[in-house]
């Protein structure tokens, strides 16, 4: 258990020792010399660290190691009486052998050598017997003489530990004053930081008076005392609000410009903790992205983005300066670095900067096309994504990048590709002056798509948004020259029986030469067949290259790929049906047609083949045959239908999008109340004699807080009635409950400790241990609890990932009347999933490469109560706190099947992705499956159990 640790500064693992063993350490510390005792200490060291107890080697160490001059032994012997027990178990009172030591100690105190005077030292800071501690005293002030400051350093650590025990102000009641005798003259940067440090800690006042005598020259001090500075200062604005805060502001700012990077980190994050003014907000945020743009450390640059967000999420109007600055940071080459700039830097536009926001991101593509850089291909579609983002919340900004975006849509990397392709479709919808420019650019740089999915959305956009007569015939002269000469294959003129065993060749550049013959139908007539011949004509390669390179539909829909096929027969429909309605001329129109109906024909023919491995779906055979009844007989519904519906779709899509994006930010929004009787101290109506503007700012800034409660932004009592757990019962002498907060990586519990009898419990220890990736960061102790009262005792706990953790545990105490001690075992805690994950948002393209990529699946079955499949999907989105990325239109209608996807991210940076996929069956009962990826096992075993457990209840 925790309760047997001792504290120590060497943990070595080391097998069990045995009598023997002991034996041979007692031998090699009488009769060794330097290296053989060192050995010898070491294990014994070991054995002690291991729970042996080696009673009868003390005396030896006394009597043969206390007098080596070995350097070496001399530490290990420190070392040796820091882990032995030197307490007495029954009585808790120092061993009598112990004062042994003394002298010894004494004597290294007054060494010649620094370095044995300075180990003793850092070695008398351990100590916690007065018993030892006082003979020691006189030595240890007389070290703060000593002519090296190691040996000062340490003699000043010495007398802050000692002053800090509970009998401390006895052994020295004057160390406040011989600290502070002893920092006034002092020139060591180390020494002076302890001995500040120590002033801190148990005589906050004359440290205070110190640093405001000095306040002048703090910008010249050591970084090390700067730190020590800033911390105090952090301290006692904490305890004493705005007594003198306008002082300690101008300290803080002073030390803005030190030299050291360290500092100013600790100062900005101070200056903002201190005051919400303006002023001291853009100074903090302007010192932030000076450190963003002068350090090489990604970790660095990392932590710095989080503190800016943070700034952000408080101080928005003050940000929106400094956004420029933050884009600078994009010349880091690391993604993650990029990323967190790009999002902070979307939160922060407005229309006064999002013209040169774009323009920087403009000139980021533009770097990104002439050089590729490492990663180029992600940070190309990171950069479009953003531009896309900007573009939704600015229209106007759209035109001046979407010609140049439009540059990439056969991008090699096809992710990018996809995300220019679906900002052209969204730019070219809500922005109808653009569209003229948009479709020519389309139409120009068709050729150059070499992707299939870009192809499928670029075709589309061709179909919905080509007008005008001349853009209606340009798109369906593109999309022929796109596909090639017809037919897509061709039958060889050396019989049936050839070309039945032998697949035939695809068209490139020939001559066909057409011929008729009969042949017997099945049912025995005669017919005549025409077949055409293809005869190569010898071309120069590069002009074979250039016309596979235009020919990009033909290459894609000869690999194979029908769904294409059908969009570009579904295309050619569209084009042709506008062209009727636009070309005056029928005759042109009917030859349109008849080249439409050619092109869908030939994908038929080439479908139903032998010439590809695989045939034709029947999804894609039954569209374009559809395109074909629809181009031979077309009526007037079936034509709105096809040239107005499929755009207005498209338009209620978008509109959807943008109100549920305005009702994300609405929730985000901070809602503060305040009470009608809350005390508002309006400091900008009193005397400003003697106020900085720094200081009437931040009264301002203050006031307003409490005029709109947002000191009260954390009290939600229901929460945190929620959170307390009860860990004994009503009827045990001892009663306990917990309230657990989980912050990020940290787990605090406040456990509440009832003394419920008439006795006085002594030696109470509250002990704790966890399963999972769970870890204990304090050791117990022990309390003494009056009758029928209580005590706070807190425990921190450290978490590395997101599984399922426990915590167990129980209270031990003593009594006056009973000898043994009495135990009472406490209810497990178990640490939810829930309070590391949060719901996100993501893109439907990021989501399924995400669903691709990762490896971990946990497949549930659904078995519920619940009979109606929106109940079922609120449900599991209530009970694992994610956030549904399905559209609600996508969720309307009664068909008794519903599809959903899911998306959380932990504190941790994991994702998890959820996909429900429920049916009704006929006795109304819910069947499917809920399936869970995550890139680690963890999260996905962990949400799986969770998902078990509440999806049977439809409240829990």
């Amino acid at each position: 258990m925790a309760s047997a640790e001792k504290p120590c500064t060497l943990l070595v693992h080391f097998d069990k020792g045995s009598p023997s063993m002991a034996n041979e350490i007692k031998a090699d510390l009488e009769s060794g010399d330097g290296p053989t005792k060192a050995d010898a200490m070491r294990r014994a060291i070991s054995l002690l660290l291991n729970g042996e107890t080696l009673p009868h080697l003390f005396i030896t160490v006394v009597r043969y190691v206390q007098s080596c001059d070995d350097h070496a032994v001399q530490k290990l012997l420190l070392l040796y009486l820091e882990t032995v027990e030197k307490r007495d178990p029954a009585t808790g009172k120092a061993l009598p052998e112990m004062i042994l030591i003394c002298q010894n100690l004494r004597n290294n105190l007054q060494h010649p050598n620094e370095y044995i005077r300075g180990v003793t030292l850092r070695f008398i800071c351990r100590l916690t017997e007065p018993d030892l501690l006082e003979p020691l005293v006189p030595s240890i002030l007389a070290n703060l003489e000593h002519r090296h400051h190691f040996v000062r350093r340490h003699a000043l650590s010495a007398i802050s530990a000692i002053y800090r025990l509970p009998q401390g102000d006895q052994l020295i009641p004057d160390a406040p004053e011989v600290v502070e005798r002893a920092l006034a003259t002092e020139q060591d940067a180390a020494a002076r930081r302890n001995a500040f440090l120590m002033l801190c800690a148990c005589a906050q006042e004359r440290a205070v008076e110190y640093l405001l005598t000095n306040a002048e020259r703090v910008s010249e001090w050591p970084d090390l005392l700067q730190m020590a500075a800033v911390d105090l200062i952090r301290k006692v604005c904490r305890s004493k609000g705005r007594v003198d805060k306008g002082r300690y502001i101008k300290i803080i700012i002073a030390l803005l410009s030190a030299p050291s990077t360290a500092v100013v980190y600790e100062c900005a994050g101070a200056l903002v903790s201190l005051s919400s003014a303006p002023t001291a907000v853009r100074a903090a945020a302007n010192t932030y992205c000076q450190l963003l743009s002068s350090q090489s450390d990604n970790n660095v640059k990392l932590i710095i983005l989080d503190r800016l967000h943070e700034l952000r999420a408080s101080h928005r109007e003050v940000m929106v300066d400094v956004v420029m600055d933050v884009l600078r940071a994009l010349a880091s080459p690391n993604v993650d670095v990029r990323r967190k700039v790009l999002d902070l830097v979307l939160d922060l536009l407005t229309p006064r900067n999002v013209e040169e926001v774009v323009l920087y991101l403009k000139k980021e593509v533009v770097k990104t096309q002439a050089a590729e850089a490492e990663k180029g291909g992600e940070y190309r579609q990171m950069l479009v994504q953003a531009i896309h983002a900007c573009t939704v919340k600015y229209p106007e900004v759209a035109g001046s990048v979407v010609h140049l975006l439009m540059d990439f849509l056969g991008d090699t990397n096809v992710a990018a590709a996809v995300d220019v392709v679906l900002f052209v479709r969204e730019i070219i919808e809500t922005n109808p002056k653009l569209r003229v420019s948009m479709i020519q650019r389309l139409i120009d740089t068709f050729y150059q798509i070499r992707a299939s999915r870009v192809c499928v959305c670029a075709l589309w956009i061709l179909g919905e948004y080509s007008l005008s007569l001349s853009e209606v015939e340009s798109a369906i002269s593109t999309i022929k020259q796109c596909l090639g000469e017809l037919p897509f294959y061709t039958v060889s003129e050396e019989g049936e029986s050839a070309d039945s065993s032998k697949p035939a060749q695809p068209v490139v550049n020939s001559v066909t030469v057409s011929s008729r013959r009969p042949v017997v139908l099945a049912d025995g007539t005669y017919a005549t067949q025409s077949a055409a011949t293809e005869t190569a004509v010898s071309a120069p390669a590069a002009a074979l290259g250039s016309l596979a390179s235009t020919q990009n539909l033909r290459s894609l829909i000869l690999s194979g790929d029908f769904f294409l096929a059908s969009v570009v027969a579904y295309t050619l429909t569209k084009l042709v049906l506008r062209l009727e309605e636009v070309q005056p001329s029928k005759v042109e129109a009917n030859k349109a047609c008849t080249g439409a109906l050619l092109i869908m024909v030939s994908i038929l023919q080439l479908g139903q083949s032998s010439y590809l491995p695989h045939g034709i779906d029947n999804d894609s055979y039954d569209r374009i045959v559809l395109c074909v009844r629809l181009l031979c007989n077309t009526g007037d519904d079936v034509r709105k239908v096809w040239l107005q519906s499929c755009r207005q779709s498209f338009a209620n899509m978008l509109a959807e999008k943008q109100f549920r994006e305005t009702e994300e930010m609405k929730a985000k929004a901070q809602i503060s109340h305040a009470q009608p009787d809350d005390l508002i101290d309006f400091y900008h109506l009193k005397s400003r004699r003697g106020m900085s503007q720094l200081e009437l700012e931040d009264a301002v800034q203050d006031d307003l807080k409490a005029a709109t409660g947002q000191f009260m932004k954390d009290a939600d009592d229901t929460n945190k009635l929620n959170r307390i757990l009860q860990l004994t019962g009503f009827s045990d002498p001892v009663y306990a409950e917990a309230f657990v907060t989980v912050h990020h990586y940290d787990i605090v519990l406040d456990v509440t400790v009832i003394n419920r009898t008439k006795e006085t419990l002594q030696n109470l220890c509250l002990e704790l241990a966890t399963m999972g990736d769970l870890k204990l960061v304090d050791r117990p102790q022990n309390y003494t609890l009056a009758p029928e009262s209580s005590k706070q005792i807190r425990a921190n706990i450290k978490v590395s990932s997101t599984e399922t953790g426990v915590i167990f545990g129980n209270i031990v105490y003593e009594t006056s009347n009973v000898m043994e001690r009495s135990v009472v075992v406490l209810n497990d805690i178990h640490i939810d999933i829930m309070d590391y994950i949060s719901p996100a948002t993501c893109a439907d393209v990021t989501f399924r490469n995400m669903w691709a990529e990762f490896e971990w699946e946990n497949k549930v079955a659904v078995n519920t109560v619940i009979q109606d499949e929106k109940e079922f999907l609120n449900h599991i989105i209530k009970s694992t706190n994610m956030k549904c990325l399905t559209p609600p239109s996508a969720l309307d209608g009664e068909c008794g099947f519903l599809a959903a996807n899911l998306y959380a991210k932990s504190v941790f940076g994991e994702d998890a992705l959820v996909n429900i996929s429920v049916e009704k069956q006929a006795d109304g009962k819910l069947s499917g499956y809920i399936r869970i990826r995550s890139k680690t096992q963890g999260i996905a075993l962990s949400l799986g159990d969770k998902i078990t457990l509440k999806q049977k209840g439809g409240s829990s």
